[in-house]
């Protein structure tokens, strides 16, 4: 059975795009999204569309057609603005036989809004950073001693690590709150951050993957450098929390481990491919071949941490080089 797979806003995860076109070799095909010709990955891809903006009222009916025309099986974004959007039109695409490789819409819009997000780790028990919406709210839980600066101030939803401030002093929290809307205020974290990728299977529910990494060096909210990890204990509570809140797909997981209490606290949850998935993949851990085993109907087997420790990643910046009159 050939396979053919979307990559929606490839952007620049060129290396999304080659895993995908490696695991499908000769039995399908590898297209790809952007909004500008000259995203780099949509290269590597074996077509490539032009589309309008997210935000385009015709937008979904563009991405439709291309599907419906190409046959595609599978469809994924790799940015979260669009996750919600593909979501919510999931039906639209199921009734032409392409399957949206994304959580429902609900979990989608819980997992761009941080507070919301806290809210349910909170009603499941699971440890995370404390948050607050207001000034006055932080204030008070700082007079009865629960929470001091230094703090994170950043939007409600974002990501890519954008505008997200160290904050020391009621002055500069004030002034941040006076100058911007939607913001949060979430407890400074001291521990060690780590990253999980994470892959729940779309015909079974369970989850099939985990691939444990050491942030060593961050660049705009991604992962520069990195070191793989093993460790059970996260693995239960990451298996836990995905599978009871339902999430399918690709899972991407920022946690932090205060290594004097040996406590893991879950801090983000984008579900999409992270920006530090291919360490996963060069270590084995294979979310592109789980994808095309789900889109044959196909269960796949459970492997949680099966890769070795110790494996090192480090980013280096590539080139994609295209005269004028090769482009999109």
């Amino acid at each position: 059975m050939e396979i053919n797979i979307l990559i929606l806003s490839a952007g620049t995860r060129n290396k999304v795009v080659q895993a995908f076109k490696k695991e499908i070799a000769n039995n399908g095909k590898v297209f790809a999204t952007d909004c500008s010709n000259i995203g780099p990955a949509i290269y590597d891809a074996d077509k490539a569309f032009i589309v309008p903006p997210i935000t385009d009222p015709f937008y979904i009916d563009t991405i439709l057609g291309i599907c419906r025309k190409e046959k595609i099986n599978g469809i994924f974004s790799l940015i979260d603005p669009e996750l919600s959007l593909l979501a919510k039109n999931a039906d639209r695409f199921n009734e032409i036989g392409t399957v949206p490789i994304v959580s429902s819409y609900e979990l989608c819009e819980t997992s761009l809004d941080k507070y919301m997000m806290y809210e349910m780790l909170i009603k499941l028990g699971i440890p995370t950073a404390r948050c607050y919406l207001s000034v006055e709210d932080f204030e008070n839980a700082r007079q009865e001693g629960i929470i001091d600066f230094p703090v994170f101030v950043k939007p409600r939803k974002g990501s890519a690590s954008i505008n997200i401030n160290s904050v020391k002093s009621m002055e500069m929290l004030t002034a941040l709150f006076h100058d911007y809307d939607d913001l949060m205020i979430q407890e400074y974290m001291s521990g060690q951050e780590y990253g999980a990728d994470v892959y729940v299977d779309l015909v079974s529910g369970k989850c099939t993957s985990i691939f444990l990494k050491k942030k060593i060096k961050m660049r705009a909210g991604e992962t520069d450098k990195s070191v793989s990890v093993i460790d059970e204990n996260i693995f239960k509570q990451i298996i836990y929390f995905v599978e009871t809140i339902g999430y399918r797909g690709m899972i991407d997981i920022d946690l932090f481990h205060d290594e004097k209490n040996d406590i893991w606290y879950l801090s983000e949850v984008n579900p999409r491919f992270g920006g530090g998935y291919p360490h996963a993949y060069e270590c084995g851990v294979n979310i592109p071949r789980q994808v095309i085993r789900n889109l044959k109907g196909d269960e796949n087997p459970i492997r949680i941490g099966d890769y070795k420790e110790g494996v090192y990643m480090m980013k280096y910046n590539e080139l994609c080089i295209k005269p004028e009159d090769m482009l999109v």
